[in-house]
């Protein structure tokens, strides 16, 4: 079965156009021949061969129709499209010259349009005018209404005075808005616009004053007649709404802010209060002012403070919108002014006590029910919110400097003390005795009260101040006992050079002896006291060494004063009556221990330093004696070199 030529370039142009049909037509007849190899594989399914041809011509023929109809569709579609463009296109050519006729009427007639310019110009002249002769009325009576409105503001009829003034500067606003409107705003426009208005300008100050006054004497007013302070406060809420207005239209393209604004009375309102607050409660104190004069005018301001903040909070906050927060305003401007005055206060030289006086109202009274924290004021003023009244770093210096001067009168103190005492160690008269019967002076009883009460008082101010004034007395304890040391080596000095001077010499060495006992009770019971942790609670070990060094100078001049008077009868040993039994050296000699021992039965206990003592005295003497044996053997040395 061959093909002609045309059919096989027909063929083969086909072939070349669409690849995928040749290769549809092959997966096609791969396929068939996979279906008829498997139907007619045996001899008895060739009967049934012309059945399956006619059926499959049947099935052919219609899927033919069906695909002719639908071509047949798609080209009658494809007719009606191709009318519609042939359509279009002819009005848009139709348009096209429409629109070039329209653009050559245009270029003929532009003389014609420059001759109607002179007319636009005439219509907004004629508009121009005729706004003007609307507003002449209005400008005519502009003095006359300035001058009620001065009336009425003098006679305190601040609503209907304010009414007016917004009348006149609405009036000024809407010139100077059509001027800007129409590009006439020039500089000499504005300066005769305002100079018209110029008593517009004077009423805006008089009215502004007249506010602030009112405002200045709030705290009065709104128990004596509040009306006075609540239009004020409604001519301010009509200003910040107009500000408000004009500076959200001056946002637009073709916006304009007339001059003046915004005026921010609101903010202006907070700021002659807060002036006010400073003027009447925080004016620099005097610079003679000295010690209780500061309690006194601490103690004014917080009876002042406290009664203005309780009518801001009862009577003000029922005049004032709720957004201006009036209660918590106050609060902060009296803290913030408080903090500033008390730093000026501190520019000067403060004494102790107006340390004491400035750290204990700061930390303690301000911050109490007593002030801020009032069931009055609660829950309005909320004190957390205000923070502390001095920073950290000014408190700590405070500290510092109230405990050096606490310090520094403690030296002069001490100093003056230890000099009555040493005066008293001179004196005729023994000591006085405790119940025991040990002699004592007052000497550790008002050391340790001058500490307890100084450290007692820190304590109130704060714990860490208490620490520090601890150790600082610690300190000048140690310093305290080094000079009674010294002085204790001039007492023995003095006692050598001139006894008659000092006829109590031993009496007053033991109650110096019990008095360091009792300073070394006092101290550790202060450590304790004082102290959290178990390392602080303890004596340090200079001021121990202090104490024993001081012990063991007493105990050496009282050692040295019992062989003195244990010479006389040492210096008889050798002699023949000594020897021969009819001296009374021993008995002299044990006199003088029991007289000796007699006073040192009268210090406190423990005794081991005294117990010291016994013992040091008894192999002095026998030291003595054994030296005086081996010198008399060997060349016979006097006794009183031995001694």
């Amino acid at each position: 079965m061959g093909m002609s030529a045309e059919e096989d370039d027909s063929t083969r142009f086909k072939d070349q156009e669409w690849p995928e049909v040749e290769k549809a037509e092959k997966l096609a007849r791969g396929a068939a021949l996979k279906w008829a190899s498997g139907v007619f594989y045996r001899p008895d399914k060739l009967e049934g061969l012309e059945e399956y041809r006619i059926r499959e011509i049947q099935r052919n023929s219609s899927i033919q129709s069906r695909i002719k109809s639908t071509v047949q569709s798609y080209l009658e579609g494809v007719s009606t499209g191709l009318e519609q463009l042939h359509s279009a296109t002819a009005d848009i050519q139709h348009v096209q010259q429409a629109l070039r006729n329209i653009c050559q009427s245009l270029a003929s007639s532009t003389d014609s349009f420059q001759s109607l310019q002179r007319l636009r110009e005439v219509a907004v002249e004629h508009a121009q005018l005729g706004s003007v002769a609307q507003t002449l009325p209005q400008l005519f009576s502009v003095h006359k209404l300035l001058s009620e409105t001065f009336d009425l503001l003098q006679s305190h009829h601040l609503l209907e005075a304010h009414a007016g003034f917004m009348d006149l500067e609405s009036l000024r606003d809407s010139i100077l808005f059509q001027l800007h409107h129409h590009n006439l705003l020039s500089s000499s426009h504005l300066a005769s616009v305002e100079s018209y208005f110029r008593g517009l300008l004077e009423l805006n100050d008089a009215l502004a004053q007249h506010l602030w006054h009112i405002v200045a004497h709030s705290t009065r007013l709104v128990s004596e007649d509040p009306s006075l302070f609540v239009s004020t406060l409604r001519i301010i809420e009509r200003e910040e709404s107009i500000d408000a207005a004009l500076l959200l239209r001056s946002q637009l393209p073709s916006g304009f802010l007339p001059p003046g604004r915004p005026k921010c009375w609101r903010q202006k309102f907070f700021q002659v209060i807060q002036d006010t607050i400073v003027a009447s409660h925080f004016q620099a104190m005097p610079s003679n002012a000295q010690g209780q004069h500061l309690a006194q005018h601490l103690a004014i301001l917080q009876n002042n403070i406290l009664a203005e903040l309780c009518v801001v909070k009862d009577l003000m906050a029922q005049c004032c919108p709720p957004h201006y927060n009036i209660v918590a305003a106050f609060a902060a401007m009296y803290h913030q002014g408080l903090a500033k005055h008390l730093h000026h206060i501190l520019t000067r030289e403060l004494e102790k006590q107006e340390l004491f006086t400035l750290l204990q109202w700061a930390l303690h009274v301000y911050p109490s029910s007593e002030m801020m924290t009032h069931p009055s004021l609660l829950p309005e003023v909320d004190i957390t919110v205000l923070g502390p009244l001095l920073p950290v770093d000014t408190v700590d210096y405070l500290e510092e400097t109230y405990v050096g001067k606490v310090q520094a009168s403690f030296a002069q103190w001490m100093q003056k003390t230890l000099e009555m005492e040493f005066k008293e160690w001179f004196s005729e008269e023994e000591p006085e005795s405790d119940y025991q019967g040990c002699f004592q002076t007052s000497l550790p009883m008002i050391v340790m009260k001058m500490l307890d009460e100084n450290i007692r008082v820190a304590s109130l101010i704060s714990d860490t101040l208490q620490q520090k004034l601890c150790s600082m007395a610690l300190e000048e304890l140690e310093v305290f006992l080094g000079s009674l040391y010294e002085d204790l080596v001039g007492f023995g000095k003095e006692h050598q050079r001139e006894p008659v001077t000092s006829k109590c010499y031993v009496p007053y060495l033991l109650s110096t002896l019990n008095n360091c006992q009792a300073l070394s009770t006092s101290i550790a019971a202060l450590c304790e006291g004082r102290s959290t942790s178990s390392e602080a609670s303890k004596m340090s070990p200079s001021l121990h060494v202090a104490l024993e060094k001081a012990q063991k100078k007493a105990c050496q001049l009282l050692l040295e004063e019992m062989l003195k008077d244990l010479q006389p009868p040492f210096a008889q040993m050798p002699s023949r009556q000594w020897l021969s039994g009819e001296s009374q050296v021993l008995s002299s000699i044990c006199e003088v221990v029991e007289m000796h021992m007699k006073f040192f039965c009268r210090t406190h206990k423990p005794m081991s330093m005294v117990r010291s003592l016994h013992s040091w005295g008894l192999t002095a003497v026998g030291r003595s004696v054994h030296c005086w044996l081996a010198s008399f053997r060997e060349g016979g040395l006097p006794f009183e070199y031995c001694l």
